[in-house]
C-alpha cells in the first residue's frame, strides 16, 4: 500500500489563501475560515471508489506545495488518481508566471495582479461534478440556499463517505444520475426541468456527443431509456473526460451549448474550470442586446457590449491570448473581494 500522506509542489506562483474569500469555490459542507487551520477536506473520485482526503497548503507562494492527508489508506495506483484529480482541483499545474508579464500592461488585470498575485482558481474534480455544480445553482440567487440544493443531491445519489464522526457525500457519478429520477429531485429544492437537465447531461457524458463512438438515438429513447449494452460502456468515463479536458476551447463551447439545460454563460463558465490556461468568449446577442460572460468583460473595459464589434473586443483583450480563462479569473475574484469590501466583509 501507499502512503496515506503525500506532497503535491505547485507551479509558482500560488497563494491557496486568496480562495478563501471565494464563496464559490467551496461547496455547502465547507467553511473557508476554519479552512487555513484544519484543511480542505473533499471527496476525490478514483475509478474503482471515491475517498475523503484533507489538503494543507504551506502558504509559501513563491515555492507553493499541498499536503494530502488521506483518510483511509490507498494503493500506488490509487494515490496517483487522487492525485491527478487534486491537481486539477488546486490547479497546481497551471504557469501563470509567463502571464503576468505578458499582461502587466493591462489597465484592468494590471492593477489588479499587485494584490492577487498567485491567485489560481479552485475546480471540482472534473467536468461532470463542475457542470452538474453549475446546472443546480443556475439562476438561484441565494447561494447557500443553491449549495444546499447540490448537496442534497450528492447525498441522495453519491456514496457515503465517514470520517472523524462525519459523513460526507460523494459527487454522483454519471452512472447513478443517468437512472435517477428527475421527480424524486424535487425533495432537494429542483425543479422537474433540472432533474431532467442532469439526467440528460449523463446520457451525453456515457454515450451521447462526447463519446468516440456516439450511439444513434430513435426518436423513443430518452435519457431514462439507455440503450441495452449502455452499462457495459461505462467505463469509458474517464477518458470520456480526459477527452473533454483536452479539446479546444471554442469546440467544447459549441458541443456544450447543444445540450439541453446548458446556455452559453454556463458553457463558457464550464470551459474555464479546467486544467488550463486557455478560453473562449462567444459572442451570444438577444434582442439587440450582448450576453453571457462576453458583456461582463466589455463592460470591466469601459465598453458598451451591445455596440462592441469582434475587433473591439480582441483589442480589449489583446493581452489576454492564450489565458483567457486565468485572466476572467482575476477578473472575478477581484470583483469578488470589492464587492466584499463595499458591504464593509
Amino acid at each position: 500500500m501507499s502512503k496515506k500522506i503525500w506532497n503535491i509542489p505547485s507551479q509558482p506562483p500560488h497563494d491557496f489563501y486568496l480562495c478563501l474569500d471565494v464563496d464559490s469555490y467551496f461547496d455547502y459542507e465547507h467553511n473557508p475560515e476554519v479552512i487555513f487551520d484544519n484543511g480542505f477536506t473533499r471527496p476525490i473520485p478514483l475509478s474503482g471508489r471515491d475517498i475523503l482526503v484533507t489538503i494543507f497548503f504551506n502558504g509559501d507562494v513563491d515555492t507553493p506545495e499541498f499536503t494530502v492527508k488521506a483518510h483511509e489508506a490507498l494503493s500506488k495506483t490509487e494515490q496517483s488518481e487522487a492525485d491527478t484529480v487534486i491537481r486539477r482541483i488546486l490547479g497546481t499545474d497551471l504557469d501563470l508566471a509567463p502571464f503576468y508579464e505578458q499582461a502587466g500592461d493591462d489597465p484592468v488585470l494590471g492593477p489588479a495582479f499587485q494584490e492577487l498575485y498567485g491567485l489560481k482558481r479552485i475546480s471540482r474534480a472534473h467536468f461532470f461534478e463542475d457542470a452538474v455544480n453549475r446546472i443546480i445553482q443556475t439562476q438561484i440567487k441565494h447561494k447557500p440556499t443553491a449549495k444546499k440544493m447540490v448537496y442534497g443531491v450528492r447525498t441522495a445519489y453519491g456514496t457515503r463517505l465517514e470520517s472523524d464522526n462525519e459523513v460526507i457525500p460523494a459527487w454522483p457519478r454519471p452512472q447513478r444520475l443517468l437512472t435517477a429520477d428527475p421527480v424524486s429531485m424535487k425533495k432537494h429544492g429542483l425543479s422537474l426541468r433540472k432533474g431532467e437537465y442532469l439526467t440528460g447531461l449523463a446520457y451525453e457524458l456515457l454515450y451521447g456527443r462526447f463519446t468516440s463512438q456516439s450511439m444513434e438515438r430513435t426518436d423513443t429513447q430518452s435519457p431514462s431509456d439507455p440503450p441495452d449494452n449502455a452499462r457495459k460502456e461505462s467505463g469509458n468515463t474517464q477518458s470520456v473526460l480526459h477527452a473533454i479536458e483536452k479539446m479546444p476551447p471554442r469546440e467544447l463551447y459549441e458541443r456544450l451549448v447543444a445540450i439541453r439545460g446548458i446556455g452559453p454563460t454556463t458553457a463558457q463558465d464550464l470551459i474555464l474550470f479546467r486544467n488550463r490556461t486557455d478560453g473562449y468568449f462567444a459572442s451570444h446577442m438577444d434582442r439587440g442586446r450582448e450576453k453571457a460572460v462576453r458583456r461582463w468583460i466589455i463592460l470591466s473595459y469601459g465598453g458598451d457590449p451591445d455596440h462592441c464589434d469582434e475587433a473591439a473586443f480582441r483589442e480589449m483583450i489583446r493581452y489576454w491570448d492564450g489565458y483567457e480563462a486565468a485572466a476572467l479569473e482575476f477578473l472575478y475574484v477581484n470583483w469578488v473581494i470589492s464587492e466584499k469590501r463595499a458591504a464593509g466583509m
